[in-house]
């Protein structure tokens, strides 16, 4: 067998070594029995768990983006705190997924963590509409918009209410974040390596490629569903029975979960996924003294690994972490005491394949934070534009009919339920003939294409809030309409590339696919989280400057408010994100080599010793 390390320079080297590590890969089915290639796994698989996700993101959907409504007009929170409540309990959703893919990778596995949060996903649903029914655990009815600045102000929440209703929200943020990176990932495991006999190469990059596609477009369904009907059905009927109905399809869609588990490919836990990650650092800190190993054994380890086939050429201090233990070299009391800490043995035995997955790990951070920005202006769709709906003109085409504000945020995912089987059937064909990439452009590119589109989203917002200020009459509704098509194209390439990114790193380490994926939902939490943050800031420093009565956004009243700057600002901010990950992207391309491995088989033998292993690095590069 040959193997060589060679730049990663485009689809062939990376569709080879993750078609080596899938193939190396085992998988079980529910019972824990090796998985058969033609009974478990494939679309037909992963068709109940693109239910699971229709009918889940349909529950929180109606929920979340409509939640403003319910925390402002019957929990009567002031609007900027009603706005922080709500970026802080999506914020939380994704950043509990951190927690979701840490015990499928180390405990559970997929298939179980979905089941369990899913079920606690769905008592928080039940308890929701319990209390919007019952009038008793709720404040006494006012209308907040009505006593604004008035002598009388409504009762804001509290006491046992409030510890209720904030309970509820946070079971659903509990189950909701766990299960997210979890169907994606369980979801993309039916077709690593499926029916390919290790030898899918593109053939796999092509049916992921197309599984995240399918798995958006059921995003986008769930999400039109979720703006439109269960919107509709809290504004009309309300909201006790629109958390019910919530409720009603997350049962379903964990009934769905349930009737696929003789089909699914299931990866086995592979324990804690912290102690590897761990051990590196300690055995790079205690071995810091020692010559650092040289590049070719490093690259002929990873070779005989049947987890790691990925090189990064940075963070090389790391490498010191799989040296061989030198004699008549001095340990101080402080390595000493680390070594006994870890074991002896243990921290002697760190390979380069546990290093290289660390540097895996710290090369996707930069990229990661890129996309922090663009969910913040995510976290304004769902709230002020909402808001901003509220104080426009509600009928359609001067029609009795009226549309809900929060169903506004569907006229993106209406228009993506026809645009993703068009960028499939249509784009990638036609970027594959210029590129030569299998998926028609690298998850990078599209992330990139993603983040320049969102700052036009935030120009088209400032710009129609500007307008509604100035108009003496009340201006349609369908003018917002726009910020929010441009932002779910936006999403299409971002939300997509993302995750596509993230799971393909982790097919270059060892039980880590819900865990890295799960770093593209901790990007939609720090950014709701950061929107919080910039609503505050924003409103102190702006308090002086109109008679300190609070600022940009410190007001109840939209009219008195300064959305449009505030929606200029963070323009700004996307277009100089923009450039930062243009940046970072040239950055971690340099960072990535691939070693390819030819002729690696179905059976995942063990290639040690085979064949020879050639790199342009020198060990003096350490």
């Amino acid at each position: 067998m040959d193997v060589e390390s060679s730049r990663h320079q485009g689809p062939k080297g990376d569709s080879n070594c993750m078609a080596a590590v899938a193939s190396q890969e085992v998988f079980v089915d529910w019972r824990g029995r090796p998985c058969e290639p033609h009974k478990h796994g494939g679309m037909k698989a992963a068709v109940f768990v693109l239910g699971i996700q229709a009918l889940e993101i349909m529950a929180i959907a109606a929920v979340g983006n409509n939640l403003i409504t319910y925390v402002f007009n019957e929990m009567h929170f002031p609007l900027p705190k009603a706005a922080n409540i709500v970026t802080n309990f999506i914020g939380t959703i994704f950043l509990l997924s951190l927690l979701g893919g840490f015990l499928s990778d180390s405990y559970l596995g997929s298939f179980w963590t979905m089941l369990i949060f899913g079920f606690v996903e769905l008592s928080g649903f039940i308890l929701l509409a319990v209390q919007a029914h019952l009038p008793q655990l709720r404040p006494p009815p006012c209308a907040m918009t009505a006593t604004a600045g008035a002598g009388e102000q409504c009762e804001e929440v509290g006491g046992a209410k409030a510890g209720i209703f904030f309970a509820a929200l946070y079971l659903v943020a509990l189950g909701s974040g766990c299960l997210k990176p979890n169907i994606i990932a369980h979801g993309a495991d039916q077709f690593r390596g499926h029916g390919g006999g290790g030898n899918g190469g593109d053939g796999d990059d092509k049916r992921l490629s197309r599984y995240f596609n399918a798995a958006y477009f059921s995003f986008c369904v769930g999400e039109m569903v979720a703006l439109t009907l269960l919107v509709w059905v809290q504004t009309r009927v309300g909201m006790d029975v629109g958390f019910g109905v919530s409720a009603a399809a997350m049962a379903l869609g964990l009934v769905f979960l349930v009737s696929g588990a003789s089909f699914y490919r299931n990866k086995p836990p592979q324990g804690s996924i912290c102690t590897p990650i761990a051990k590196v650092f300690v055995a790079a800190v205690t071995k810091r003294k020692q010559v650092c190993p040289s590049a070719g054994v490093g690259a002929h380890e990873i070779a005989r690994s049947s987890t790691n086939i990925r090189r990064i050429n940075k963070f090389r201090f790391l490498d010191k972490a799989s040296a061989k233990a030198q004699d008549g070299v001095a340990t101080t009391k402080e390595e000493t005491s680390l070594a006994a800490g870890w074991g002896q043995q243990q921290y002697m035995e760190c390979t380069a394949a546990e290093v290289e997955q660390v540097k895996v790990l710290l090369c996707v951070v930069p990229i990661f934070a890129c996309t922090i920005v663009f969910n913040t202006v995510l976290a304004q769709l769902q709230t002020f534009s909402v808001q901003q709906g509220s104080a426009m003109d509600t009928r359609l085409f001067s029609s009795s009919f009226r549309i809900p504000p929060a169903s506004l945020q569907a006229i993106p995912y209406l228009t993506l339920v026809g645009l993703v089987p068009a960028y499939e059937a249509f784009f990638v064909p036609a970027a594959r003939k210029l590129t030569g990439l299998s998926t028609g452009i690298s998850p990078l590119q599209r992330i990139g294409v993603g983040l320049f589109a969102a700052s036009f989203s935030m120009v088209a917002a400032a710009l129609v809030e500007a307008r509604r200020r100035h108009c003496q009459d009340r201006i349609s509704i369908l003018w917002i309409a726009p910020q929010f098509l441009i932002f779910g194209v936006s999403e299409m390439f971002t939300a997509v590339g993302l995750i596509e990114f993230f799971y393909k790193q982790s097919m270059a380490g060892k039980g880590m696919q819900a865990f890295l994926t799960s770093m593209t939902y901790c990007s939609y939490s720090f950014g709701f989280y950061l929107s919080s943050v910039l609503v505050s800031l924003v409103n102190r420093v702006t308090s002086s400057g109109i008679n300190g009565n609070g600022g940009w956004l410190g007001n109840n009243d939209l009219d008195k408010d300064r959305l449009d700057l505030f929606y200029w600002l963070l323009a700004g901010l996307s277009l100089l994100n923009f450039f930062n990950f243009l940046f970072w992207s040239r950055w971690y391309s340099r960072s990535v080599e691939t070693v390819q491995v030819a002729g690696v088989g179905s059976s995942g033998d063990d290639v040690a010793g085979q064949g020879q292993v050639e790199n342009e690095k020198s060990s003096a590069a350490c």
